[in-house]
């Protein structure tokens, strides 16, 4: 099982990811409102402000402090090892 990290000592599963987004626009937002009202929003921010937004395919929302382009940049070092 390969896992990206997402900041702070957190990592997700690269095979479960659906995809990174930013949380700026409005659908977005509502994807976030809607996970943490059904209790799958899972927050690995540590106080910062959110800059990535992961979707998972087991419909779980996970926010992390790093950039999208980071997150991307981790994924694809770890798959050129």
């Amino acid at each position: 099982m390969e896992l990206i990290p997402i900041g702070y000592g957190n990592a997700v599963s690269a095979s479960r990811l659906v995809c990174a987004v930013s949380p700026e626009s409005a659908p977005i937002k509502r994807i976030i409102q809607d996970a943490r009202d059904r209790g799958m929003l899972i927050d690995a921010t540590y106080g910062k402000k959110t800059k990535t937004v992961l979707v998972m395919d087991s419909d779980h929302v996970v926010l992390s402090a790093l950039s999208p382009e980071s997150i991307i940049d981790r994924t694809s070092k770890e798959e050129q090892e």
